[in-house]
């Protein structure tokens, strides 16, 4: 396979004609897209074709975070692999071992499997409301540390985690990062963020970025403006 993209743009809408549009704009600059649950559950399977068929080179994240027993989440790794070879897909970290084994053994062989660590919406007070704790790195670390002794590829996780999870985890394990945010642009519902030169320079694999380019009079231009700052 070809080497997965640095960015995939999160078109995350309820309009299909304007996710296709931002797809035939944005996938020849970025070469990933990640479409999530606002769109899969307006649009479902035929959405996501419908899509795939405007930008048919793009390479896709699909970003539902399924978190169930490991046999239910298992089947729904397994149906989307059957319509789809996205790039990346992911589960919670949170499910469990078992859970996450299941999922991987059921994901489709050209699809990487990723487990969310903790939403990069919840900050130290939400932690402890959610029974995670306080000490919100100590938990990214232990979940990600379990997501690969689950066998999985990598974690979603916020930026302000990526060093540490790269000395903990190693150079091989991807770590894809929501929760970007160029100079300037509003932090929106995101509490732990990260400018996009900063996130590569700490490690990331691969940025997670929406509005800061779908939001944009030219969503292209937004994009290829990122990576140019970047390189």
């Amino acid at each position: 396979m070809a080497s997965d993209p640095l960015i995939f743009c999160a078109i995350d809408t309820a309009d299909l004609e304007h996710a296709c549009d931002l797809a035939k704009k944005i996938a020849p600059v970025t070469g990933g897209i990640k479409l999530g649950l606002e769109f899969f559950n307006k649009f479902g399977p035929a959405g996501i074709e419908t899509v795939l068929k405007t930008a048919p080179e793009a390479k896709l994240f699909i970003d539902l975070k399924y978190h169930d027993i490991p046999n239910t989440v298992a089947g729904a790794v397994r149906s989307m692999c059957s319509n789809f070879e996205p790039a990346y897909l992911n589960v919670h970290a949170s499910g469990g071992r078992e859970m996450m084994m299941a999922a991987k053994e059921a994901c489709g062989k050209n699809t990487k499997l990723l487990a969310v660590t903790i939403l990069t919406s919840l900050d130290a007070r939400a932690m402890e409301e959610v029974c995670f704790g306080s000490v919100l790195s100590e938990s990214v670390k232990k979940l990600a540390l379990l997501t690969q002794k689950s066998r999985l590829d990598g974690v979603v996780c916020s930026a302000h985690e990526i060093e540490t999870l790269r000395i903990s985890c190693g150079d091989d394990f991807a770590l894809m990062v929501p929760g970007i945010r160029p100079a300037g642009a509003a932090s929106g519902d995101q509490k732990r963020v990260m400018s996009p030169q900063d996130a590569v320079n700490a490690g990331a694999s691969h940025l997670v970025i929406g509005r800061p380019i779908t939001q944009a009079d030219d969503p292209a231009r937004a994009a290829r403006e990122i990576l140019e700052n970047i390189r």
